[in-house]
């Protein structure tokens, strides 16, 4: 996040009503970098050697969270269950799904990597760079740690 978030901050800020044959306007606010996660991984912030706790602050503390609810997970008993988490509440927003759905990242990756078929759960562009790029497949390395980057590929 600290890198995409220098990234952001060399970039020039976009400039409202922007048009080539006009006067540049003042400048629209700065993008705001937040980690957007599902609640069974706002849950892993409690899972022992896991996560450093200066990095769970550093996420919560400088950029911000946006946790998407999750069928029988409790992210708000995750947040008062943790000191950091519960001192920096105010950085981390609840998203609640209008409909309940338990499809999730780490289901999309674990479907994939048994070669099942994720054709009506992944936009048909999104499944072509999966498969172009050799993600998340059986020999793929994102299984051994699940978090963890290898060779360029993430987790």
């Amino acid at each position: 996040m600290t890198h995409h978030h220098s990234q952001l901050l060399r970039s020039p800020p976009p400039m409202e009503g922007s048009d080539p044959g006009q006067a540049p306007s003042a400048p629209t606010a700065a993008p705001q970098l937040k980690l957007l996660c599902g609640a069974d991984v706002l849950r892993t912030f409690q899972t022992p050697n896991l996560w450093e706790d200066a990095h769970i602050q550093e996420i919560v503390e400088k950029f911000g969270l946006v946790c998407v609810s999750r069928v029988g997970h409790d992210p708000k008993g995750y947040i008062l269950d943790s000191p950091i988490l519960r001192r920096y509440q105010h950085n981390i927003h609840l998203a609640r799904e209008p409909v309940q759905n338990e499809i999730s990242a780490t289901y999309v990756r674990r479907a994939l990597s048994q070669g099942q078929s994720v054709k009506y759960l992944l936009p048909d562009p999104v499944i072509a760079y999966i498969r172009d790029q050799g993600l998340y497949t059986k020999d793929s390395s994102w299984q051994a740690t699940g978090t963890q980057r290898s060779q360029g590929k993430t987790s």
